[in-house]
């Protein structure tokens, strides 16, 4: 018994240290990465898709006024709430597979893991107020 239990911990320790080299070798593969970076930005669409709302409230505001904001604000808001549901469902759904229209190169065209609909995420990063989502020591790609 006592050679049974460390058969099986050194087996677990092989596991974790061949899967970690697969990570390794992962983080450095574009086919690996542009599929996983779609299935994310998926997930956060669909779970985060109600920040639409104040971000159309805040924006219309600032560009018509509080009275647009709150009547084509709101409008525009559940619009795009809806859109980033429907994308994020899509981008889920396919992630494995590159869409016609969807290039990794925004300037591009043809088929890829880029995003559907501009911006990719709920949130962009010229968009969050007061560092809320993003702090000033975050490295983010502000291309997206």
């Amino acid at each position: 018994m006592k050679m049974s239990k460390s058969f099986w911990v050194m087996l677990c320790v092989a596991a974790v240290m061949v899967g970690g080299s697969f990570t390794a070798k992962a983080a450095d593969d574009a086919w690996i990465m542009r599929p996983a970076e779609k299935l994310g930005r998926g997930i956060t669409n669909v779970a985060f898709c109600f920040l639409e709302l104040p971000m159309a409230w805040t924006e219309v505001s600032e560009d018509k006024g509080a009275l647009a904001g709150l009547t084509y604000g709101t409008l525009r808001g559940v619009i795009y709430t809806v859109a980033r549901i429907g994308v994020g469902v899509v981008d889920v759904v396919t992630f494995p597979f590159p869409l016609p229209n969807c290039p990794d190169d925004l300037d591009d065209v043809g088929w890829g893991y880029g995003p559907i609909m501009t911006p990719a995420w709920v949130v962009p990063v010229g968009k969050d107020w007061n560092n809320f989502i993003y702090s000033d020591e975050a490295i983010v790609n502000p291309v997206l």
